[in-house]
């Protein structure tokens, strides 16, 4: 593979990668610009954001099946289309429950993305050269939710929260046209695989019944749940409650990224003396142990927006390591069902995320307390849950030296 052949694979498989994380992030500086347009509150508008991850769920469970059944591109060529129409739609929607309806829409189109970009490096590559491809994408996944809230909110200072979702609608069209021109089919459709529900739910069902992958991935998926509270809550705590303005909270979104996003990077350093077993113990008690003390600083009125900035950097931090450490445990049991595994775990993910961005949703008052409430119990719940459920694992199955739990997440 030429080099000039190489750059034009990379760019195109990020830029996949990256329309989810731009998907999410880049309209939240709107928040209370769409509220004031579509007549109703910051917090119904963050059901927007609960329809998104609705979205990703079930595409999470859609898509596998059908990029082995159908190949890589046709599926992905749907799922641009369907991404792009609903962002369209999006920009030019006049209510709250159109946009909601539309963003699960445009979830479901940005999952094929993701997906199809996953499968098709292990299809383009090399076995020796994935590690490193999915680096430079996961690069791609931790910048973008740097950049993509700062663009938004100087995009909506400028244009309006319209601008955003036209924007992103163009992006689509860019990503559907180089996928069209310049992406090789790389993978024989597999006429064989049936796609009725009972092998699939069986197929599934054979996953869930592995200690191992229950404790873990359910594990993960808790204490990533305080992520969701934050990017749900943050737009109304940031720009209510301390009024901060669009850019500012742009810039205040990147700062606390870098927390998650370096910690993550980091944790390949420590799996080098630690194992994952034991990053994800210390880390998950961190989080537990902060969650709770930011939560305590809330309710007796301690917080500005400073201390509130060195809280959720830390509990990020955190998030950065319990997450991918919990997610490569929760895998490392399987090799035939990895990719079932794979997409449960992603279900279970956007599920909790779904279920708690929508309670946040339900506490329309500008205040700090729901947000900071459901990340201290998240982490709570997610420690209950690791400490229940490895009393049933009886064979461990190690994450392999050399493994990089760093990039599971």
């Amino acid at each position: 593979m030429s080099n000039r052949t190489y750059f034009f694979l990379i760019l195109i498989l990020g830029s996949l990668t990256a329309l989810g994380p731009f998907s999410i992030d880049m309209y939240l500086p709107g928040f209370p610009a769409i509220a004031k347009d579509l007549h109703t509150t910051a917090a119904k508008v963050s059901l927007s954001l609960s329809g998104f991850f609705i979205g990703i769920s079930l595409g999470q469970l859609l898509y596998g099946p059908l990029l082995d059944r159908f190949g890589r591109k046709k599926p992905l060529f749907v799922g641009l289309c369907v991404y792009i129409l609903a962002s369209a739609g999006c920009a030019v929607a006049t209510s709250i429950d159109q946009l909601i309806l539309l963003r699960i829409v445009q979830a479901i189109g940005s999952c094929a993305a993701t997906v199809a970009s996953v499968a098709m490096v292990r299809d383009l590559f090399p076995v020796s050269d994935n590690a490193k491809v999915f680096s430079l994408l996961l690069l791609v996944v931790g910048v973008s939710p740097m950049i993509a809230p700062t663009v938004g909110g100087y995009v909506t200072a400028a244009f309006g929260w319209h601008a955003v979702f036209i924007i992103l609608t163009v992006m689509g069209i860019a990503i559907l046209a180089a996928t069209v021109l310049w992406l090789p089919d790389s993978y024989k459709p597999d006429t064989s695989l049936s796609l009725k529900p009972r092998p699939i739910l069986m197929n599934f069902f054979n996953v869930i019944r592995e200690p191992q992958f229950y404790t873990y991935s359910l594990t993960g998926a808790i204490a990533f749940a305080g992520l969701f509270a934050y990017v749900s809550g943050s737009p109304l705590v940031f720009m209510e409650v301390f009024h901060t303005d669009e850019k500012v909270y742009g810039w205040i979104f990147a700062f606390l990224s870098i927390g998650f996003i370096g910690s993550s990077q980091l944790n390949t350093l420590f799996l080098r003396k630690y194992s994952s077993e034991q990053i994800v113990n210390i880390a998950l008690i961190c989080q537990v142990i902060i969650g709770f003390t930011f939560l305590a600083a809330a309710l007796n009125g301690l917080l500005d927006l400073k201390i509130t900035l060195v809280f959720l950097f830390l509990f990020l931090c955190c998030i950065g390591y319990t997450y991918p450490n919990a997610a490569a445990l929760s895998l490392a049991p399987f090799t035939k069902n990895a990719g079932s595994a794979s997409a449960l775990m992603g279900a279970f993910q956007m599920g909790m995320g779904t279920l708690i961005s929508v309670l946040i949703s339900l506490f329309e008052e500008p205040s700090i307390i729901p947000m900071v409430s459901a990340m201290a119990g998240s982490a709570f719940l997610a420690l209950v849950v690791l400490l229940f459920g490895r009393r049933f694992i009886t064979r461990k199955v190690e994450v392999r030296e050399g493994t990089d739990a760093g990039m599971m997440h």
